[in-house]
């Protein structure tokens, strides 16, 4: 088998589980116009396309910022903004709806497409478009009129979720229409939460210009909850960057009872299937809660355990374990669950007549080593060993040593196991014993 055809395969065998767990899924995708004028948009086509394919209820919301300024230039009208809000008079109103109307138009087509030998070969997707969205008007603000510009007051969810059922992709413009029918220019950002909130959707998908959402050292943030999106605003008020809009946005979906939203580079090509099929993503992530747990193992997660630790037991590194083994001792692992994957684990094992309990099976996955998930494993089974009355912690390793030197653990010998221990102790393997004291 060629490397080409190793990976290919590797890839396709590690996305499974995201396939399964994605499919019947709603998701809503919000993007620019830029991303319908540059190098990328094809791969977007193709890779919505291919999400639809793979089961996925896709809503988009596009944005057609860039078509508006530019017939704006044409027609030498502008869009003022007074106090960071948009006044669309009846000339911007015009361009508006030449944008909006020209951009659905070119979806319309580009998911038409089915030319052979192309990724949309065969393909017969159907965009529906609708007066999903009633509007009002923002109305005079401190003394400014903001005429046409407008906020959403409701969105027809059933609408869309007729449009859905019959699997058409769902396509929501930023325009909408007052009850007394006249039309507004609305923000996509704003319309994405609103359908995201009232689809009840699983995801809310942006992708943004521009850099992302990064650290101190300019390094991106792959994740963050609700509290640490909005202390990472609160940082950035005096010079705020353009994806700080989009992650407002995040959190305000995510407030709502959006489970997960995803701000993604637009300029990356295929950045949505690297986000949503591979385990750490390329984005960042808001979600209401951690999306890493550790949490008491369930024999549903024996599968992942053993996947697990199996690489260890080959190279002998640890012990081998049984599918029979792990049942029986399944109350005693703590797993460090990611979006549903084991990535780490742990077991606590109760000596018989001693107060001395066993750490065993420490592992965490070859891609998520260095975070200090082996020390938080270990530091929530020095707790449980507390709770539980246990006085000390003993542990044996024949290549681990000097970690669990480093986590305060002293060498010991078999002697100063518990008699029960050292009966079952193989002196084949020669492990080496570390003793710690439990304050």
């Amino acid at each position: 088998m060629s490397d080409e055809l190793t990976r290919l395969v590797q890839w396709f065998r590690h996305s499974t589980p995201y396939i399964h767990a994605h499919r019947d899924k709603t998701f809503v995708v919000s993007f620019g116009g830029e991303a319908l004028s540059g190098e990328t948009r094809a791969g977007l086509i193709h890779d919505l396309a291919l999400l639809s394919g793979l089961g996925v209820r896709l809503v988009l919301v596009p944005g057609a910022r860039p078509q508006i300024e530019q017939r704006l230039h044409e027609r030498g009208a502008e869009i003022r903004y007074v106090n960071g809000l948009r006044v669309t008079d009846g000339e911007a109103l015009r361009c508006v709806q030449d944008a909006v109307g020209c951009v659905r138009l070119e979806l319309e087509a580009l998911f038409s497409m089915g030319l052979a030998n192309s990724p949309m070969a065969g393909l017969r997707l159907q965009l529906a478009s609708g007066n999903f969205v009633t509007a009002r008007p923002l109305g005079v603000r401190d003394g400014v009129d903001y005429q046409h510009t407008g906020e959403v007051r409701r969105v027809d969810a059933e609408a869309i979720v007729a449009r859905l059922d019959e699997g058409a992709i769902a396509q929501v413009s930023p325009l909408g229409v007052s009850p007394t029918g006249e039309q507004f220019n609305l923000y996509a950002e704003d319309v994405a939460v609103a359908v995201a909130r009232a689809l009840q959707a699983d995801k809310l998908i942006m992708l943004h210009e521009g850099e992302g959402v990064l650290d101190t050292h300019k390094a991106l943030i792959a994740e963050l909850t609700i509290e640490e999106a909005t202390a990472w605003l609160a940082g950035v008020e005096t010079e705020r960057p353009p994806v700080a809009d989009q992650l407002e946005r995040a959190v305000e979906a995510c407030r709502s009872g959006v489970p997960r939203a995803h701000l993604l580079p637009r300029g990356e090509d295929g950045a949505i299937l690297g986000e949503l099929f591979t385990r750490d993503g390329i984005g960042t992530l808001v979600a209401p809660r951690v999306f890493e747990q550790l949490r008491t193992a369930r024999v549903d997660d024996i599968g992942g355990i053993l996947s697990l630790i199996a690489p260890l037991e080959r190279d002998g590194t640890l012990v081998e374990r049984t599918r029979e083994r792990l049942e029986n001792q399944i109350e005693d692992f703590m797993v460090m669950d990611r979006e549903g994957t084991v990535v780490g684990c742990a077991a606590l094992h109760s000596i018989p007549d001693s107060s001395v309990a066993e750490l065993a099976c420490l592992v965490v996955h070859p891609d998520y080593r260095g975070g200090h998930r082996g020390a938080t494993l270990l530091q929530r089974l020095e707790q449980t060993a507390q709770a539980a009355g246990h006085q000390t912690l003993c542990v044996l390793t024949t290549r681990t040593a000097h970690w669990f030197q480093e986590q305060g653990f002293e060498p010991g010998t078999v002697d100063d196991l518990p008699v029960s221990r050292q009966s079952f102790y193989n002196l084949a393997r020669g492990s080496k014993v570390f003793i710690k004291p439990l304050a």
